[in-house]
C-alpha cells in the first residue's frame, strides 16, 4: 500500500442533540434551591417571561399543551428570504425524551455556554484565621512571627501538622537563604530549638489539640489543656496507646495495677475528646435542606405534594407577545431575536411542568412500594432499584436517576433523601425480600440492646436474623456492621 493522503466521500447519519435537551436534563437534576436560582436568572435574561402575580393565580400560565406556538407569533409574513430559520424546539416530544432517558447519542455544542448560580453562603472563620488572630496577641519578634506564619500554613483543616517538623524547618530556612541573597546579607537559619519552641507555642493555641503530629499527641494536648496531666487517662494515652486502641482492658489493668473497670472508665473519658479539633473551624458552613417533595398522611391515604411554593411561577408576557405580533416594525435580525426568545420562554414553561409531573410520578410509585415503611419504620423498607421504578413508570433508568439524585422528601418519618428508598434486598424463608437498609437497622438495634459484658458476635447476629426468616451470611453481617461503625464483639466487651 502506497503511503499518502487520500480523499473519499461517504454518507453518514448523525443525530445532533439540541442544547436545550441538555438543559432539560439539568433541570431534572437540579435540587430546589438551584432551580430557584436558575429560574430567577431566566427571568432576567428573557423578556418574554414574567412572574405569575398572586392575583393572576386563578388565570395561571397555560399548560404545556396550551402554550401558543412561538413561530406563529413572530414569523415574518411572506418573503421566504426573510423567513427566520426554525429551531425545531416546538416539536420536542417531551414524553419520548423522558422515555429514552435523553440517550440520543449526540454531542454538546462546543460553543454552548452553561452557567451555574449557587446560593450565597454566610462566611465563617477558617482555622488559619482563628490561629492567626491568637498569634497576633502574643508578643513576638519579626523572626518568630515569620516562623509562626509558616507553621499555620502547614496545619491542615482537621488541626494536625500536615508535614514533619524537619520539612517545615528545611522549607523556612530555604526562604531565609533566598531573602538573604536578595538583600546581600547573612541570616542565621532556624535551629532545632527554635522549631521546638514555636511548636510548643502553636500547640498551646485554641482549639486544644491543634498542631499535633498524630492522634496520640492530639489526645495528650487536650488532656493537658483540661488539667488531666496527672490522671490514668493521660498515662494510658502516653504509655500504652496501642493497647488502649485495641481495648485490651485486662492487660492494661495488670500493667497499671488497677481494675479493668477503672481502665474502662479512663478510656470512656478519652473517648469524649475530639480526634479532629480543627474541623469545628472548617470553611464549610451549615447545609440547610429544603425538601423538594412532601408526603403527608391524610386519613388513611398518603398524599404527595411538590414543595415549590417559593419557586418562581412563570408565564408568557402578554405585553411582549403583542409587540411580537406587530411584525412590520422589525427587520430580519430583530425577528430572529424575538423568535428565539419566545421559543426559549415557551420551552422553559413546558420543561418546568414536565419536571413537576415526572417527580410526582416517580414519588407516587415510591410511596406505593414503600407503604410498609411509612407505617412501621425502617425495618419494613422493601428492596427497590432504579430499574424497577423506571419500568413501572415507563421512563428510562437514567431519567429516574436524575429525578432522585440530590432530592429530599419530607415525610411523617422525617426528611429523607430520595436515594434512601433504594437498596438491595435479601431473601427470607417465606419467599419475600427484605431491604438491606432494614437489615442494618435490625443489626444496630440488636447491638444497642445487647449485654455489654457478653456482646453479640457476628455469628450470633446471623442466628437471630435467621430466626426471623432472614437468610444472611456471617461475612455480610460483618460488612454491614463495619458500615454502621460498630466494633467487633471483642472490642465492645466491657468488664
Amino acid at each position: 500500500m502506497r503511503p499518502g493522503l487520500q480523499q473519499s466521500t461517504g454518507l453518514r447519519q448523525e443525530l445532533k442533540v439540541n442544547p436545550r435537551l441538555y438543559q432539560a436534563m439539568d433541570l431534572l437534576y437540579m435540587p430546589l434551591l438551584d432551580l430557584q436560582q436558575h429560574l430567577k436568572q431566566e427571568l432576567l435574561t428573557n423578556p418574554f417571561l414574567e412572574l405569575v402575580e398572586p392575583e393572576d393565580e386563578e388565570d395561571d400560565s397555560p399548560d404545556a399543551d396550551e402554550v401558543p406556538e412561538a413561530q406563529d407569533l413572530a414569523e415574518p409574513e411572506t418573503t421566504p428570504e426573510s423567513e427566520p430559520e426554525k429551531t425545531g424546539d416546538d416539536d420536542v416530544d417531551w414524553e419520548a425524551v423522558l422515555l429514552d432517558g435523553f440517550e440520543t447519542g449526540g454531542q454538546r455544542e462546543e460553543n454552548e455556554q452553561r452557567e451555574w448560580y449557587e446560593p450565597v453562603t454566610v462566611d465563617t472563620k477558617h482555622l488559619s484565621d482563628h490561629l492567626t488572630e491568637q498569634l497576633s496577641l502574643i508578643e513576638m519578634s519579626p523572626r518568630e512571627a515569620f516562623l509562626a506564619d509558616e507553621f499555620v500554613g502547614n496545619i491542615s483543616d482537621d488541626g494536625y501538622l500536615a508535614c514533619p517538623l524537619e520539612e517545615i524547618q528545611r522549607g523556612v530556612n530555604e526562604l531565609l537563604v533566598r531573602e538573604a541573597e536578595e538583600r546581600d546579607s547573612e541570616v542565621a537559619p532556624f535551629s532545632d530549638a527554635e522549631m521546638q519552641a514555636m511548636l510548643a507555642i502553636i500547640q498551646e493555641l485554641d482549639p486544644p489539640g491543634v498542631g499535633a503530629r498524630d492522634l496520640r499527641e492530639c489526645l495528650l494536648l487536650q488532656l493537658r489543656a483540661a488539667g488531666h496531666r496527672v490522671s490514668m487517662a493521660y498515662r494510658l494515652v502516653e504509655e500504652s496507646f496501642e493497647e488502649l486502641i485495641s481495648h485490651r482492658w485486662s492487660e492494661l489493668a495488670k500493667r497499671f495495677g488497677i481494675s479493668a473497670q477503672d481502665v474502662q472508665h479512663a478510656a470512656d473519658e478519652i473517648a469524649k475528646l475530639d480526634p479532629k479539633p480543627g474541623l469545628r473551624y472548617s470553611a464549610g458552613g451549615d447545609n440547610y435542606i429544603i425538601p423538594d417533595l412532601v408526603v403527608d398522611k391524610i386519613g388513611q391515604a398518603y398524599h404527595i405534594f411538590l414543595n415549590d411554593g417559593n419557586l418562581p411561577r412563570l408565564k408568557l408576557s402578554r405585553a411582549y407577545q403583542e409587540i411580537a405580533r406587530d411584525k412590520k416594525k422589525f427587520d430580519t435580525e430583530s425577528k430572529d431575536f424575538i423568535a428565539s426568545k419566545l421559543n426559549s420562554a415557551n420551552w422553559m414553561i413546558q420543561a418546568i411542568e414536565q419536571r413537576r409531573q415526572t417527580m410526582l410520578k416517580v414519588m407516587h410509585y415510591i410511596v406505593d412500594r414503600q407503604r410498609d415503611f411509612f407505617e412501621r419504620g425502617v425495618q419494613a423498607l422493601r428492596p427497590l432499584t432504579l430499574r424497577e421504578v423506571a419500568e413501572a413508570v415507563g421512563m428510562h433508568e437514567s431519567t429516574v436517576s436524575r429525578v432522585t439524585n440530590e432530592k429530599f422528601v419530607q415525610t411523617p418519618r422525617g426528611v429523607l433523601p430520595l436515594k434512601f428508598f433504594f437498596s438491595s434486598g435479601l431473601a427470607t424463608s417465606d419467599g419475600d425480600d427484605v431491604s438491606a437498609r432494614g437489615i442494618k437497622d435490625q443489626i444496630q438495634k440488636l447491638v444497642s440492646g445487647e449485654d455489654t459484658k457478653n456482646p453479640l458476635t457476628d455469628q450470633a447476629i446471623v442466628e437471630i436474623l435467621q430466626e426471623t426468616g432472614v437468610q444472611i451470611a456471617r461475612r455480610t453481617v460483618a460488612k454491614y456492621r463495619d458500615q454502621l461503625g460498630v466494633l467487633p464483639a471483642r472490642m465492645r466487651k466491657r468488664v
